[in-house]
């Protein structure tokens, strides 16, 4: 890894996450009741925003926002009117937002916002961004000089409503996917503006079944705490999910947030009495699980039961699970992880996966 190519843009962790949605009020209760994510801050018409309204939720490490316009003529409008909802921001933290806008930037990023000040009696925030894959965005953000409970503009949002948490410690990826030869160039991107390395790298013989395939390039910052895999679609008999997700999404988007747990047992089972749905693995799966992974902590019975993926690299192994589309347009969901010891994605898990994604879009009548 070149020290001089990931030290301009030091990187302490991802801020937070910003969906724009066409009701970000029952999205809020959703992920509340369902994931288990804490009310946190809101901002809208009591705080005098008079154009959108933003919840804000945490879990562990992760915080989701949520954002709906209050008004027809708005970028958040045509956003969910194209897209539906999806992901709109990926704030990273950053010790000094006005340096790592300007580094950016001069190495071929797209501003999106020059560095804003933002105060209030706790303090002040300093946020910059560029343009990434689609209409998503990166922004910076400095907060080592606030002490408020979000952001300012935001206030403390209390209520009498209270769920239990499901177990999310932190993000472990957020995979984009974007269109047909596009992968090679927003991987450049991420090496040569953010500083980034390759990780790993996935071609369509890694990653295909009889009827569909893709590519992927797993890109990382220098301290591994931001890592985005970032998909194509490869040439198959049919049409493979990241063209169905690029077909419905109208363009290249964030597919899937994965969201790290240190129980995956507790965490799926907490989420499937929710409600939740997941991708269904047929038993055939788990015949032969003992033999390619080896041996494992957790009980294969509970595995099987939930549906639960594993995986085994050199240097541990790691337990996956993927629910499905959370909205009704087959785009983003989620992936539940749990990693013990191992570095990897989950590679001999791919094509079982993508089994069981193409029985989705069977049902769906898009394969």
């Amino acid at each position: 890894m070149n020290q001089l190519n990931t030290d301009f843009l030091p990187i302490l962790g991802t801020d937070f996450v910003e969906f724009y949605a066409g009701n970000a009020k029952q999205a809020a209760y959703y992920y509340r009741t369902a994931f288990g994510f804490q009310p946190l801050a809101y901002k809208g018409l009591e705080t005098g925003d008079k154009e959108k309204t933003s919840y804000a939720l945490r879990q562990g490490k992760v915080t989701f926002i949520f954002t709906t316009a209050l008004i027809p003529d708005s970028d958040i409008a045509e956003h969910c009117k194209q897209h539906g909802d999806g992901v709109k921001t990926i704030a990273l933290w950053v010790d000094d937002a006005r340096k790592s806008f300007d580094e950016t930037v001069k190495r071929g990023g797209k501003p999106f916002m020059e560095p804003l000040v933002l105060s209030d009696e706790n303090g002040e925030v300093v946020i910059s961004g560029i343009h990434t894959y689609g209409e998503t965005v990166h922004l910076f953000v400095e907060r080592k000089n606030y002490q408020g409970v979000f952001l300012p503009g935001f206030v403390k949002w209390e209520t009498g409503y209270q769920t239990r948490e499901a177990g999310f410690k932190y993000i472990d990826h957020m995979v984009g996917n974007v269109n047909w030869g596009e992968m090679d160039k927003w991987a450049a991107f991420y090496r040569d503006v953010m500083g980034f390395s390759q990780l790993i790298s996935f071609d369509d013989k890694d990653i295909s079944t009889q009827y569909t395939a893709l590519m992927s390039k797993v890109m990382a910052n220098s301290n591994m705490r931001i890592k985005f895999p970032i998909n194509e679609p490869a040439a198959g008999l049919n049409k493979s999910q990241i063209e169905e997700y690029i077909d419905f999404y109208r363009g290249s988007g964030v597919q899937h947030v994965a969201l790290a747990t240190d129980n995956i047992i507790h965490t799926v089972a907490e989420l499937r009495n929710r409600g939740v749905e997941f991708l269904y693995v047929p038993d055939a799966y788990y015949e032969t699980l003992p033999d390619r992974v080896g041996k494992i902590d957790e009980n294969l019975d509970d595995i099987k039961s939930l549906n639960i993926l594993v995986d085994r690299d050199e240097e541990g192994y790691l337990l996956q699970i993927f629910t499905r589309p959370v909205e009704d347009r087959p785009t983003v969901f989620y992936e539940i992880i749990q990693r013990k010891g191992a570095k990897s994605f989950g590679k001999g898990n791919f094509k079982a996966l993508f089994e069981s994604i193409e029985r989705e879009q069977q049902r769906r009548g898009t394969l």
